[in-house]
């Protein structure tokens, strides 16, 4: 690690977000009553795209609130930052929903944890990640406690957007707003060689092709699946023009996706199952085990409920991460076409780019854009996988067909 990196404490692991870190830090020290500004409040929604850092902005934050150290707040060696940054700080608790949504019954054990005082720390923070899938009623009970905090509570919200679809107008109203940025390829590539010991090309390559994601960018540079994931998707650029390919590609592309979700999770449901059981006293031999384990069919059916919603968020995120390369692609494709020098999505697939510009006009370019945007918001609409994926190749294989193709294409 880097000697800067080190003196910033936990805010080190910030990437490309100086003017967040420098506003975290003011609202830290006002909180200790080192500062004579009012930069301290008790609700917080931090937003940016993925891979931005929004969660780690929010973690570091709630290290540096409860900070022991006498110097700057966050100092990341003190028991307080490396336990909150550990995930075992007793009083910051990570809210960090698997499934389609947070419940309102979710959100109530919430705002009960939020309404304690603070038992060994000098705040009781709560983070809640992916805020965007609270429901209408979870956003209306987190709303309660926002607008009548506790007196030693903070409320850290993560989203992608401050847009009414992803965040409440009227809770997004009562929060103090942090918009992250994307990274740029220069610090993400430091980070990989800093943190992961990388060397610099390869650190480059990964960063110029990770999409402004930290973490995927590390995927890229260390996982071998993940770069051939990576190509599966691009290659459905080119597959979804032909009508002999294009339903085939989206067939095995959701099939490769239900492997994967599958086998992912297959251990952890497997455990989870057994771990009911136990606590049902399944395994048991004492008199009346047999009934226990008889009456909880019901626990065991909310058991399976909650891993189908968390096996549905995940394919869903699987296909959406190919949708954004396969967006990108296009997008490639278009500025070829226009004769733009703006920076690649895909630098690595600059001949690939070039000959799905050849083949169609910049408007044909746009209708395929415009298809993968269409199927992302579909999914989210939740029309299946299969159908979603099949109008999405049936408008880009129009688009490379008349009036739309090139001439002699």
């Amino acid at each position: 690690m880097s000697t800067e990196v080190a003196e910033r404490g936990v805010f080190g692991r910030l990437v490309g977000q100086h003017d967040v870190e420098q506003s975290l830090r003011d609202a830290a020290l006002s909180a200790r009553g080192d500062s004579s500004g009012s930069e301290m409040t008790h609700a917080w929604l931090f937003t940016g795209p993925p891979g931005s850092g929004r969660s780690v902005a929010a973690l570091c934050f709630a290290a540096a609130l409860q900070c022991t150290s006498d110097g700057a707040p966050g100092c990341g060696e003190c028991h307080a930052c490396t336990t909150t940054m550990g995930g075992t700080h007793g009083d910051v608790r990570r809210i960090i929903p698997d499934g389609l949504s947070i419940s309102v019954k979710g959100m109530r054990e919430i705002v009960n944890i939020a309404s304690r005082r603070p038992t060994t720390g000098r705040w009781q923070v709560i983070v809640v990640e992916d805020a965007d899938r609270l429901t209408e009623g979870a956003a209306n009970a987190l709303l309660k406690v926002v607008e009548e905090p506790p007196d030693r509570t903070v409320i850290l919200l993560c989203a992608p957007t401050t847009d009414p679809e992803d965040m409440s107008v009227t809770l997004r109203s009562r929060c103090r707003h942090m918009p992250l940025v994307t990274p740029s390829v220069e610090s993400i590539a430091q980070v990989l060689i800093d943190r992961d010991g990388l060397d610099p090309e390869r650190a480059r390559i990964a960063a110029s092709i990770s999409g402004g994601h930290v973490g995927r960018a590390r995927r890229l540079a260390t996982d071998e699946s993940a770069r051939d994931e990576r190509q599966r998707s691009l290659r459905l650029a080119a597959d979804a023009i032909g009508a002999s390919t294009a339903y085939k590609a989206a067939e095995n592309l959701v099939k490769s996706i239900e492997a994967d979700t599958k086998a992912f999770y297959a251990e952890l449901k497997e455990q989870e199952l057994e771990e009911l059981k136990v606590a049902l006293g399944g395994g048991g031999t004492g008199k009346g085990t047999a009934g226990t384990l008889r009456g909880s069919a019901g626990l065991i059916k909310d058991l399976e409920a909650r891993q189908k919603s968390r096996d549905t968020r995940a394919r869903r995120d699987l296909l959406d991460r190919t949708l954004i390369d396969l967006a990108g692609m296009y997008r490639d494709a278009l500025s070829y076409s226009l004769g733009s020098t703006s920076t690649a999505t895909h630098p690595d697939m600059a001949r690939q780019a070039a000959e799905l510009a050849a083949r169609t006009s910049p408007e044909g370019l746009l209708k395929c854009i415009e298809a993968v945007l269409e199927c992302r918001e579909a999914v989210d609409f939740n029309v299946k996988l299969q159908w979603a994926l099949d109008a999405m190749v049936a408008s880009i294989g129009a688009a490379f067909r008349p009036p739309f193709s090139r001439s002699g294409g």
